[in-house]
């Protein structure tokens, strides 16, 4: 069934699915020590710097978790926005497996910024209190908003001058890329990031993330904290060819702006009837809006898609980088019968 729930729902792209298949042609060595990952290790080093240590691992909560156990210590609090992914959705994995406290903070778009995260760095040197350690910002955020590189510049700069550090969720980096005309190099290490999430299943790939250190002291320690968080695949090489044909000549951006020009013709399908309100900007693959319950309700007997706040309505629809045209004009045909029923 074709959806607007999630980009996790879409296949795989042909040029990755062929990856997968190569990579099953005779025997490797396992845990990483095969021709397939020191190809992946070196392609992400061509795209993100020399500075870039990659450890490959199964998943995004696994990644993230992997992650804030490299930067921080269990006496450590994490700082991140109210609606954060490691907040919301990860089943408090990262605080079980790290130790920390989540400290969350409120935002109206789903993004931190200095103001907002300098009230909270206090109570250094006291035991009494959780050490301020490292901030999690998500790029794209979970409210679909985007992170420009001087915003993230700034955080960085903040976080830096209390020894602190920036850790980015990068599982929708590629639509970031895409809606900022940039680099992922310009928007993680060059921005100050110290260390990166970096994923590719809700944008072409099967399975699979990439923690990725971009200083030595964090990437010292990484294999064992991959190891101790059962996130090292003894085949390792079925996860790391995926980003072979991921990072060649640009699929990642090509399915990137793919998703995010389906989500910018949804955006206009959309914005053509006054009961519907958008809630945030659309900025990447990510919709959301309110929309008359009745409406909302016939919508749904059609659609699978998630709701992001039911006391108001409010939907979430994503686009994918598999979206078809077929696929936006059947949804303008269908919500425009829709709310012509119940006007």
């Amino acid at each position: 069934m074709r959806s607007f729930a999630s980009d996790n729902n879409s296949g795989v792209h042909p040029y990755i699915m062929d990856a997968i298949v190569k990579a099953n042609d005779g025997h490797a060595v396992g845990y990483g020590d095969d021709p397939w990952t020191e190809a992946a290790v070196c392609k992400i080093k061509e795209i993100f710097g020399k500075v870039a240590s990659p450890f490959f691992v199964f998943n995004g909560t696994g990644a993230n978790s992997v992650a804030l156990q490299a930067v921080t210590r269990p006496y450590n609090s994490i700082l991140c926005a109210e609606t954060a992914h490691i907040n919301v959705d990860e089943c408090g994995a990262p605080a079980r497996m790290t130790g920390c406290a989540v400290v969350t903070i409120p935002t109206k778009n789903g993004k931190l910024s200095p103001e907002l995260i300098l009230p909270r760095l206090h109570n250094f040197g006291v035991c009494h209190h959780s050490q301020p350690k490292v901030v999690y910002i998500s790029q794209v955020s979970e409210l679909g908003t985007v992170y420009t590189i001087e915003e993230i510049k700034a955080i960085a700069d903040l976080l830096h001058s209390y020894n602190m550090y920036l850790h980015m969720d990068g599982a929708r980096l590629a639509n970031a890329c895409a809606y900022l005309k940039c680099t992922m190099k310009q928007i993680t290490v060059d921005a100050g990031v110290d260390i990166l999430s970096f994923g590719g299943t809700k944008n072409g790939m099967m399975m699979g993330e990439a923690v990725i250190s971009f200083r030595p002291e964090i990437t010292e320690n990484l294999m064992y904290y991959r190891k101790q968080s059962a996130q090292l695949a003894s085949k390792l090489r079925y996860l790391s060819a995926q980003f072979i044909p991921y990072l060649e000549n640009n699929l990642w951006l090509e399915n990137a702006m793919k998703a995010n020009i389906s989500a910018a013709k949804l955006a206009d399908i959309l914005g053509q009837y006054s009961q519907i309100q958008f809630t945030q900007k659309v900025e990447s693959n990510q919709l959301f809006f309110t929309i008359p319950v009745e409406a909302l309700k016939k919508l749904q007997e059609k659609y699978f898609f998630y709701m992001w706040n039911d006391e108001i309505n409010e939907v979430r629809l994503v686009t994918s980088w598999d979206t078809s045209g077929e696929d936006i004009a059947r949804f303008e045909q269908d919500l425009k019968e829709i709310l012509d029923s119940v006007s």
